[in-house]
């Protein structure tokens, strides 16, 4: 016997004889978590994804165009990418260009702009389709209008987020939005700036993605 088939063997031995063996995982998240407020679950997400060395900026749905440009004048940067297919990147690279912040958008294959997109970009917006207060985690759903290398390659990531899309835990999130019935190429679980601790044992961050995280957190505020 090879040693494949004895792994498979000893799994196939230890597997549970019917599905009625399977933890249930429903009644253990039932009273895992109680029932939060919006405002509470928007605290906690906060507290931790801050704990992560995320910043995390409470803005109104209205108002949340001028915090970016704060942030964005701040730290000195003046040019954002963005999506211009999207709401909020279409009022970004409507109005921040007037305020000095040149606006790129995402808008031709990857291959044909590499050199400016990994040299000359930055800072990147985009939007969160949802969060999870438990872990302090973003939920992030990449499409054609905001491929996956929009927050994996400038070193400043600015995402926006409306605190009432946050859930409890990452259980509550996977059942209220479906995901079972279908996910993305690519979904994306987003706690902090990009972190490594390969190196000598010392936690690095930006090693592999943005250095930088920045939530711009909508809340019940006009």
């Amino acid at each position: 016997m090879s040693a494949r088939d004895r792994i498979l063997a000893k799994l196939k031995a230890n597997a549970p004889a019917s599905a009625g063996d399977l933890p249930d995982v429903a009644a253990w998240y039932a009273t895992h978590r109680s029932v939060e407020s919006a405002t509470d679950k928007a605290k906690r997400f906060r507290h931790f994804i801050e704990l992560a060395h995320a910043e995390v900026y409470a803005v109104s749905r209205g108002g949340w165009l001028q915090k970016l440009y704060e942030v964005l004048s701040a730290k000195q940067i003046g040019k954002l990418l963005v999506a211009p297919a999207t709401a909020h990147g279409a009022r970004a690279q409507a109005e921040l260009p007037a305020l000095g912040i040149a606006c790129p958008a995402y808008e031709q294959p990857i291959e044909s702009w590499k050199p400016a997109m990994f040299n000359e970009t930055p800072a990147s917006f985009t939007a969160a389709r949802g969060a999870i207060a438990e872990t302090g985690t973003l939920i992030l759903w990449p499409d054609a209008d905001e491929p996956r290398l929009m927050s994996l390659v400038p070193p400043v990531h600015i995402v926006l987020l409306d605190a009432a899309n946050i859930y409890n835990t990452f259980y509550e999130a996977m059942q209220t939005e479906g995901w079972k019935d279908g996910l993305p190429t690519n979904s994306l679980l987003i706690s902090g700036p990009s972190k490594t601790a390969d190196i000598q044992q010392t936690l690095a961050y930006g090693a592999h993605g943005p250095k930088e995280l920045i939530v711009l957190m909508i809340g019940d505020e006009q």
